[in-house]
């Protein structure tokens, strides 16, 4: 997947903003919180504890640098299979969005 794939995908998920954070870094959000980062050949996102250790443990992914204590993992774009990519940012994106408000839920149109 390219990076201009990856931000497409991510920009479609719901309520996601996008911001250019540390250096050239991608930053997709939602509700003002971070979910993945993407650079030109990786992209780091949040995952469950068992994710973490099936992604790192089975060398598709490894530990997202300067994210060490959240679950983040960071995969190399262009290995990884799309429809997995695309798997691994919607469960992320909803890992995050489950964690708002209810009063953000509905301003955000996530309710």
């Amino acid at each position: 997947m390219t990076r201009a794939q990856l931000e497409a995908f991510a920009m479609g998920l719901p309520a996601v903003t996008k911001v250019i954070q540390w250096g050239e870094s991608d930053v997709f959000k939602v509700g003002g919180k971070v979910f993945a980062i993407s650079g030109d050949v990786s992209v780091s996102f949040k995952v469950t504890e068992i994710g973490f250790m099936a992604l790192t443990e089975s060398g598709v992914g490894r530990q997202a640098p300067h994210c060490a204590k959240g679950q983040w993992v960071a995969v190399d774009t262009a290995a990884a299979p799309h429809a997995d990519l695309t798997s691994w940012l919607t469960t992320a994106h909803g890992m995050i969005a489950a964690k708002l408000t209810k009063k953000a839920h509905a301003e955000l149109g996530l309710a």
